[in-house]
């Protein structure tokens, strides 16, 4: 009788052992999603705030209007791809809370089509919370055919709470950094 109940504390341990093995399995294929949706959420890694934000643009006299923000736009293909991709502007002077639209432009240099996709990222990292993109090219895939050249509008705000956060209100200026890299079929 012993044998059978040490046979059946074993299977519920190898069950367990099982369960968690799966559990984990499933833990590991959500991480990275998950770590995106909260580095997006909060600005964590330079990734700056995405999608429909409330503009708190503070008018002439509030402090947001008095102090003149500087935003620097990079613009990067990764390797192999067919494209010359550049800001419209290298950089733009804006005030905090103020909605600005700024223009990179991609031409396809290649002799065929070629769809990429856009990463991007703030520095310095501690300001990415209080960068907010409204619209943006790299939300969505582009295909440029052979020669195309496109317009690629973002459209963002710093937020000017930015101002009186004791840990970044030094920052006066933010660097916007894309890297284009070809999605393969």
């Amino acid at each position: 009788m012993q044998t059978v109940g040490r046979g059946r504390s074993n299977g519920r341990i190898a069950l367990l052992f099982a369960g968690l093995a799966l559990g984990m399995i499933g833990v590991s294929f959500a991480a990275v999603p998950l770590y995106r949706l909260i580095c997006a959420v909060t600005g964590l890694e330079g990734t700056p705030k995405t999608g429909p934000q409330t503009m708190a643009y503070i008018g002439v006299g509030g402090q947001a209007a008095q102090v003149r923000l500087t935003v620097r736009f990079d613009a990067n293909v990764a390797g192999g791809m067919p494209w010359h991709f550049t800001p419209e502007h290298p950089q733009l002077a804006l005030f905090a809370g103020e909605p600005v639209l700024a223009v990179y432009r991609a031409t396809n240099t290649g002799s065929r089509p070629v769809t990429g996709t856009a990463t991007f990222n703030v520095t310095p990292m501690k300001a990415a919370q209080y960068f907010n993109k409204i619209e943006c090219f790299c939300f969505t895939e582009q295909t440029l055919q052979p020669g195309q050249t496109a317009d690629m509008p973002v459209q963002f705000f710093i937020d000017p709470a930015l101002l009186t956060d004791p840990l970044v209100n030094d920052v006066r200026t933010v660097t916007l950094s894309y890297t284009f890299f070809e999605k393969k079929s």
